[in-house]
């Protein structure tokens, strides 16, 4: 079997793959379900309503973590291979359901393969703190997310093109397939256990959940994803009610996302390790109020593009690295899965938990507030990051 000890670069290759599953599970929820509901007669408004709560499971993490921790002794290999089994077959059974027959056993399947995927995902977190150390970690979270927006772009431009030129039912098959193969690598790896015996969850979390800096940082999280979900749920419905796109063509644009997000992810990730993650979320937050701010000016696809990347990049930088550097800084390896679940949950949330809203905040206010409004969010962010305390060690 191959030995992270031995190969260590390899781990960056091991969670990229894994979270390209995420990725490509994302896509289904955003742009496939905001594309496809309207299509068949279903409104938007339901649409994210659906897509919000089929990824509900991401911000029920801290049901998870506490699972994979208390059979610790097994490993977080099996925990991998078992939720991304269930996340591939779901999505296939997925594509023997007619929504507008049944909208509720639709969101109910898609639930149940986005619990099997975010049990991958929870495990893949716990071993990643696990076997990181802290001048890496930035550049772990970058090739995470590389391969979360990987799978994002690949869901996104061939999803929609499979679903409009065959079936939809034909691109949830294919998703399920995908899913699939992303588990081989993790059979052939080797995994070093750390415990033979089960640790004390409960009076380890309480512990590090006294902390008052690990509670600031869990509530920054929740605050600094809200803007980042609300636009990924409600920017393909805008390029096909706005401006006018067809099913490809927002596909094709919605791909700037996740394509800047890589890069922003590997950009901010490498900040992180080198000049520390609060001076790293100062610069890409900023920026990410400035960019959606001028979300109002986007009247064309060119402008979009520009803007929606630069949304992509620094949110990537930002959320997608600097944030989780600092989530596995305070994370106690004991309760990897526990922990980092639970502070994920909080921001998974915001992202998720508020974005499901959107439909009905564009419904009630118009595109041009809701970008405002987005935009406005990362305000109260940027100041409840002064009050997050950083740890030096890791800096050269």
């Amino acid at each position: 079997m191959l030995d992270l000890g031995k190969h260590p670069y390899l781990k960056y290759l091991l969670f990229s793959s894994l979270y390209f599953s995420e990725g490509l599970q994302f896509s289904i929820c955003t742009p496939l379900i905001i594309i496809y509901f309207p299509k068949i007669g279903i409104p938007i408004d339901t649409a994210t309503m659906v897509s919000g709560l089929a990824a509900a499971p991401f911000i029920l993490k801290f049901l998870m973590g506490p699972t994979i921790d208390f059979f610790l002794k097994y490993g977080r290999k099996p925990f991998i291979i078992t939720g991304g089994a269930v996340g591939g077959l779901f999505l296939i059974l997925l594509a023997g359901i007619d929504p507008l027959e049944s909208v509720i056993l639709f969101t109910i399947i898609l639930f149940i393969s986005h619990v099997g995927v975010v049990f991958l995902d929870v495990s893949a977190d716990a071993w990643a703190i696990q076997i990181s150390k802290a001048d890496e970690r930035g550049r772990v979270n970058s090739a995470m997310f590389t391969g979360l927006f990987a799978g994002l772009a690949f869901g996104t431009v061939f999803l929609p093109y499979i679903g409009s030129t065959y079936s939809y039912q034909l691109a949830f098959v294919i998703s399920g397939l995908v899913i699939f193969l992303t588990i081989v690598l993790p059979l052939a790896v080797k995994e070093i256990k750390i415990a033979k015996k089960r640790p004390k969850i409960a009076k380890l979390l309480y512990t590090e959940f006294r902390r008052k800096n690990t509670l600031i940082i869990s509530f920054f999280g929740f605050v600094s994803a809200i803007t980042f979900g609300m636009l990924m749920l409600i920017m393909p419905h805008y390029m096909i009610d706005v401006l006018k796109l067809t099913e490809t063509q927002t596909g094709l644009l919605s791909l700037t996302l996740p394509l800047s997000t890589i890069v922003g992810a590997v950009t901010g990730g490498i900040m992180a390790d080198k000049i520390g993650r609060k001076i790293t979320l100062y610069i890409f937050m900023i920026g990410t109020l400035i960019s959606t701010s001028l979300l109002i000016t986007a009247d064309s696809w060119q402008i979009l593009a520009i803007l929606y990347s630069m949304v992509g990049f620094l949110q990537g930088g930002s959320v997608y690295s600097a944030l989780m550097a600092l989530f596995m800084d305070v994370t106690n390896p004991k309760i990897g899965a526990t922990q980092f679940s639970i502070m994920t949950s909080i921001a998974n949330f915001g992202e998720i938990g508020i974005g499901m809203f959107s439909g009905v905040l564009v419904v009630m206010l118009g595109y041009h507030r809701f970008f405002l409004y987005a935009a406005l969010i990362i305000v109260p962010a940027i100041l409840i990051l002064h009050f997050v305390e950083e740890k030096k060690l890791f800096i050269r």
